[in-house]
């Protein structure tokens, strides 16, 4: 009697556990006809969107088609993955584009030569690649502030396909502030360099890292540039000076 009674208690809890697990109807999938419907929705509401569709598989979304400009493509993957229950997004969206690789980076240049005028831009150093509409941002930043405006900047223009960040943001540090300021102080107001000063796009880019001064940007001759090598060495608690300047119409330093 003992053994049958074992058996039956035995029995009942197998049944109880399987009863209890979840079948294959409860996984993410359950989801993707709503996940789908609240996707469709939401590109419908921006024309922006218009050329884009969207296809829901077990919770991942995935969008294909095409727009304008670069933002838009990045703006639909956001806003869709933020949509209740959604697992992941694949955004496969290209950006239609017949601007020539020059094209673009001149006009990128041209741009991020002037962002941040105002806000310190003296103290940042991107650099452009531009390859087959994909535009990969690179040098030096102050501050993340001064990488968001830059990427924004790219991300925005008609043309762009792609955007590959490697920009390197300087740590903080109010010791590389403080030399920042002098370094500035030292080679803008040097008379001889003062012209330079009156360009808002600050030719003579200073970066600050850990007490050593790199500079970078264009000058007009050989002995602005190293005037300001001179300017930026006789600062209090500089430990070194590296000088990538370029002189106008010249191919090497």
């Amino acid at each position: 009697m003992r053994i049958q009674h074992w058996i039956i208690l035995v029995a009942m809890f197998c049944s109880t556990a399987l009863a209890q697990q979840p079948s294959s109807a409860t996984g993410t999938g359950r989801y993707d006809t709503d996940i789908q419907a609240k996707v469709t929705k939401l590109l419908s509401s921006k024309d922006k969107w218009k050329n884009i569709t969207a296809t829901t598989d077990d919770a991942i979304v995935t969008l294909e088609g095409s727009v304008n400009i670069y933002i838009d493509k990045l703006d639909a993957g956001r806003k869709v993955d933020k949509i209740s229950h959604v697992d992941g997004v694949r955004n496969h969206v290209k950006v239609e584009s017949s601007a020539s690789d020059a094209d673009l980076q001149s006009k990128l240049a041209d741009k991020l030569r002037y962002d941040r005028v105002g806000f310190g831009n003296a103290f940042n150093a991107p650099t452009l690649k531009v390859e087959n509409g994909v535009v990969t941002v690179g040098g030096d930043m102050r501050d993340y502030t001064s990488r968001d405006s830059a990427l924004a900047i790219v991300e925005t223009t008609p043309g762009v396909k792609d955007v590959i960040d490697e920009i390197n943001v300087l740590p903080a540090s109010p010791f590389d502030d403080d030399i920042r300021l002098r370094v500035a102080r030292a080679i803008y107001g040097a008379p001889a360099l003062k012209r330079y000063a009156i360009d808002p796009q600050k030719p003579i880019r200073i970066i600050v890292e850990n007490g050593n001064v790199t500079l970078y940007g264009v000058v007009s001759t050989q002995l602005d540039k190293q005037l300001a090598e001179s300017q930026a060495r006789g600062v209090p608690n500089v430990f070194s000076v590296k000088n990538e300047l370029v002189v106008a119409g010249k191919n090497t330093k």
